[in-house]
């Protein structure tokens, strides 16, 4: 029989959410939409929770409901070879390819970068996430209790500095919002929709589910029903906090124009609205919070990874996997946090839309018996849409003319799928695709996903 949860329960383990799922990296993104959104930041911000706070809660569920044992569980049902591609892909991109370097980045941009001259910017950066991800390093190789004491600390003190920075800006704004700009000008929602895959939120919350889990059944709830009801309810904790602090922080963003300039990132708005109201220390005070968030989620991300990829390839040890991602993340992080951002988008867009048709299968799965055909279908049709939207996005980062090829495909895709120009061209088609095949395959479970328990 579960054991009944408090109140108190539930929110110890919504905040143990919050604290995984905020990054300071997540700080930069409703800023800089704040900004560039300008008058239309309340459609933008709409926009941003459902893919920044709503997807990830669904995450969270999806694993629950699935009873799966872990991501790549997950994802074996289309096949156990793209269990360990897309688990692998997801972990690195939440990992040494972006995340991770931009931790380091976060914490220079809002820690260093406003007390440094600009001829001096790229020196300065190079130095400080070689002592940062040096730290990161030595710590992870030996992961002690001291990295949660300080994360029980920072999550706390992060949300009261932002409460304080925030109250000050809704009753003394900098400014008016400004005029929105580039793609919220004319759809601010779907901008703002795909401005939340940045977070990465999604992402990492089918890799924080079975730790949600694991906190739930350790409070003495072990039925599938009541460790998903306990999930949810702690989840609407996380997000009710999430939303509440994406929203504040957009305000910020677009009353912060006028006064401090359009910045390329959300880092400097956050310093120089600290020293805009409460001067050098201010500045000097968020900068310390959020130069420690980043290092123990830099830490975090290394010891997942190094974890995961020890056991996925055993031959290689823990430590070596440690010093692999932390040099890594070290080069990544030179490029700036604007390219980190730039570059990671065209990953992004191929890598959520299979992110968020596992989450939708994974909720339909007992609709048509957990048949692997339904997932291997489904999965194979939105592949050949993400990839393409993938590659279109990283000709645009670049700068250069699609291939041939490519503008005949998406030509193709523009005129034959709804929504595709708003970037969920691959939606309906992986509906479709799901309620076709149900219908197809034989109504019996599927003895091939053994993933599945009773």
């Amino acid at each position: 029989m579960d054991s009944k949860l408090s109140f108190k329960s539930y929110t110890v383990v919504g905040m143990m959410l919050f604290a995984l799922f905020f990054g300071a990296g997540n700080l930069i993104f409703p800023a800089q939409l704040g900004q560039y959104a300008g008058t239309e930041v309340g459609i933008a911000i709409l926009g941003f929770l459902i893919t920044g706070v709503g997807l990830p809660l669904l995450g969270i569920l999806a694993i629950g409901y699935s009873k799966s044992n872990d991501l790549q569980d997950l994802s074996s049902r289309v096949h156990p070879i793209y269990g360990i591609f897309f688990t692998s892909l997801l972990y690195l991109t939440i990992g040494p390819f972006f995340a991770l370097p931009r931790t380091g980045a976060v914490a220079y941009e809002v820690g260093i970068a406003p007390f440094v001259s600009e001829g001096s910017i790229a020196a300065f950066l190079l130095i400080f996430s070689i002592v940062f991800f040096a730290i990161a390093l030595f710590i992870s190789l030996n992961p002690s209790k001291i990295v949660n004491s300080i994360g029980r600390f920072l999550s706390p003190a992060i949300l009261v500095t932002l409460g304080v920075l925030l109250v000050a800006a809704f009753f003394a704004p900098m400014g008016e919002a400004g005029a929105p700009q580039g793609g919220y000008l004319d759809n601010a929602f779907m901008t703002g929709f795909l401005e939340g895959y940045n977070t990465m939120d999604a992402l990492a919350s089918l890799v924080f589910g079975i730790i949600v889990i694991a906190a739930i059944r350790k409070m003495g709830v072990n039925s599938a029903k009541g460790v998903l009801g306990a999930t949810l309810k702690s989840g609407l904790v996380a997000a009710a906090l999430l939303a509440i602090v994406y929203t504040g922080i957009g305000l910020l963003g677009s009353s912060s124009t006028g006064t401090l300039g359009l910045m390329e990132t959300g880092g400097p708005v956050l310093s120089g609205a600290s020293a805009h109201y409460f001067g050098t220390f201010g500045a000097l005070l968020i900068a310390v919070i959020i130069t420690l968030a980043c290092l123990t989620t830099a830490i975090g991300l290394i010891v997942a990874n190094s974890e995961y990829f020890h056991k996925l390839i055993p031959a290689v040890s823990y430590k070596t996997f440690v010093v692999i991602f932390s040099v890594f993340s070290l080069v990544v992080a030179n490029a700036g946090l604007s390219n980190i951002i730039t570059f990671s988008i065209p990953v992004l867009m191929f890598l959520y839309p299979l992110a968020i048709v596992l989450i939708l299968l994974a909720f339909t799965s007992p609709l048509f018996n957990h048949a692997r055909a339904v997932y291997v279908a489904t999965i194979t049709v939105t592949f050949f849409i993400a990839i393409i939207d993938g590659l279109k996005t990283l000709t645009g980062t670049l700068g250069v003319a699609n291939p041939a090829w490519l503008q005949g495909i998406i030509d193709t895709y523009s005129t034959i799928l709804p929504l595709y120009n708003e970037g969920l061209g691959w939606l309906l088609p992986a509906i479709v695709t799901i309620v076709v095949t149900a219908l197809v395959v034989p109504n019996r479970k599927a003895a091939s996903v053994e993933a599945v328990r009773n």
